[in-house]
């Protein structure tokens, strides 16, 4: 299995518009940052975790290939408002959606004309799907089982498929959901930046703790905002076993 980091910025995307800070003006490939976006691919099976609005631009330099499903963690713009960007993948056929309650209604009211009962000719052709934690999807050769995860105080989806678990924008997580978590080999999950907290999401230490906390021999960080520093200097402060994730980056399960 194989797991590409479209995008692991924050709702801004880095650089930020207009700033002058030393991330946003660096030079580095690895300080830009789109926002949170991933590929899953088996030799038969493709999915995308969420298709934010930077999509379009993501994808491009990507195999032309059918995308067999798309897993969305919660209904919040910068993780679904690129959907209507899946139109020239509709050619394979519709694109099944998966979402919990509140992101299916969310995409009900934000694309309601993909859902019409006479909808426009090419808009993208979408098959949405409600889902909830604990209930196993099974996309192709791909087993996804979610999770739930706290993003303040709205519930969202994480998604453990196979020994891999990708978490986004989570604050807290309740004790009983550890147990999908056992003997995983990576951990994806967000620390927005090291310092100041935030009302909804977990920072570097905190990230630090869970991960050790179920044990992942793994970890790569996502959803980071500029203020978290310049991409090589902090992987050479982290300790062993977790770096910042970049964009276009691939790792192999």
């Amino acid at each position: 299995m194989k797991l590409t980091f479209l995008g692991t910025g924050t709702s801004c995307g880095v650089p930020v518009i207009g700033c002058q800070c030393k991330v946003c003006q660096s030079t580095d490939l690895k300080d830009k940052r789109m926002r949170c976006s991933a590929l899953v691919e088996t030799e038969t099976t493709r999915l995308l975790i969420d298709c934010g609005p930077d999509f379009r631009q993501q994808i491009m330099s990507h195999p032309f290939r059918k995308i067999d499903g798309i897993l969305i963690t919660h209904s919040h713009y910068d993780h679904m408002g690129g959907m209507d960007d899946i139109r020239p993948y509709c050619q394979f056929g519709k694109i099944n959606v998966y979402a919990d309650p509140i992101a299916r209604e969310s995409m009900l009211q934000m694309l309601p004309y993909c859902f019409a009962e006479h909808r426009y000719p090419g808009v993208p052709a979408i098959g949405l799907h409600e889902i909830l934690p604990h209930q196993m999807l099974h996309i192709g050769d791909l087993d996804i089982m979610p999770i739930e995860v706290m993003h303040g105080q709205l519930p969202i989806l994480g998604y453990r498929i196979g020994k891999l678990a990708y978490i986004t924008d989570m604050k807290t997580i309740a004790e009983s959901e550890m147990s999908y978590l056992e003997d995983i080999e990576l951990l994806v999950v967000n620390a927005l930046r090291f310092d100041n907290p935030h009302h909804s999401h977990q920072l570097v230490d905190d990230a630090i703790a869970f991960a050790r906390k179920i044990k992942a021999p793994r970890t790569l960080l996502i959803h980071m905002c500029h203020d978290i520093g310049l991409h090589e200097e902090v992987n050479r402060i982290l300790p062993e076993g977790i770096e910042l994730a970049h964009d276009g980056q691939a790792v192999f399960l």
